[in-house]
């Protein structure tokens, strides 16, 4: 069974799974200060998630996986106003820490080597989301996330990763971590999971698609990790033709049973401000959750990828990451 935000759900009903896809990405401190009345309209942004959620149902997808952690602003109750208008859609919740540098302040003086030197707190707080809930909502969270940028593994980011690596241990849930793979920040999240004991056949590296060197993709690949191909439409980072073109080639090469599918996009994001909309519709145009079902399926079929590769990484793989 896979935790979802209505409850369980057992893993081989999830169906079309799109495995790195956001809800709202909405900081609560900006948005409390500065949004409401600015550019934030709660019940406007809400429906309209609902419609853009529903569109999605409509081509065949039946569950999205939201990594939205604390640093990227998880609020759970607007998640779940969400999900009782779209209740053919899984929405499947994480835990965990999104941070390229230090842990939260909160964390800052309490935990291995610091002031409060204790073991790690953010293991039970990572553990209480995922077996008593997120925030006395009731909803559980079924994954973990973490992230490691061209920063690279700093003190924070090493801690934050060995914290998820012992929940793991003690849950057995999976990971996504966000990695830059110009930076091969994957190899080194591997590494620290590797030491951690970490089962890397329940480790999604994200946003490996964002690179198209295939040898480095292949070595990510042969670790057991899967590729999180999960930035679909956002064509400043990589276009679409050359994704589409690094799939087939590692299809080609046997690697289908490893790479998922996805966009990394939201209903609405405030990393430009109040100009979400103007973003997505006249900046970055094919960020949008329909890309893959419209445009890119159709170009992966036309390159000869088969049905049955589609199924492995839009179906089986997901289903197997939760298993």
């Amino acid at each position: 069974m896979v935790q979802t935000v209505r409850g369980p759900v057992d893993a081989g009903a999830l169906g079309q799974t799109l495995m790195h896809e956001h809800v709202f990405v909405v900081d609560p401190q900006s948005l409390g200060d500065y949004g409401a009345g600015n550019w934030w309209d709660e019940e406007h942004r809400i429906a309209d998630a609902i419609a853009k959620l529903r569109r999605l149902v409509a081509r065949g997808v039946s569950t999205i996986v939201d990594p939205t952690v604390w640093g990227i602003g998880r609020y759970i109750p607007r998640i779940q106003r969400v999900a009782a208008e779209v209740p053919s859609l899984n929405i499947i919740v994480a835990t965990g820490v999104y941070t390229f540098a230090d842990v939260p302040f909160r964390y800052s003086h309490h935990g291995p080597g610091t002031v409060f030197d204790a073991p790690e707190p953010m293991v039970d707080d990572f553990v209480k989301d995922i077996t008593e809930g997120i925030a006395r909502t009731g909803v559980k969270a079924a994954f973990l996330k973490c992230a490691i940028d061209h920063h690279g593994l700093t003190p924070g980011v090493e801690r934050v990763l060995r914290a998820v690596a012992k929940t793991h241990a003690r849950t057995g849930v999976p990971i996504t971590v966000h990695t830059n793979p110009h930076a091969h920040t994957g190899i080194a999240a591997v590494d620290v999971f590797t030491e951690e004991g970490v089962d890397l056949t329940k480790v999604v590296l994200g946003h490996s698609g964002d690179s198209n060197d295939l040898d480095h993709l292949m070595r990510l690949a042969d670790t057991g990790a899967t590729l999180g191909m999960d930035r679909f439409g956002l064509d400043a980072y990589n276009p679409t033709a050359s994704r589409v073109d690094t799939i087939v080639s590692l299809c080609a090469r046997g690697y289908a049973d490893r790479m998922v599918l996805s966009h990394d996009t939201a209903c609405f994001m405030d990393i430009v401000g109040g100009q979400w909309d103007y973003l997505v519709e006249h900046l970055a145009p094919n960020w949008h959750y329909g890309h893959i079902h419209d445009d890119v399926l159709p170009a992966l079929r036309e390159r000869g990828v088969t049905e049955a590769q589609i199924h492995q990484m839009l179906v089986d793989n997901p289903r197997r990451h939760f298993s």
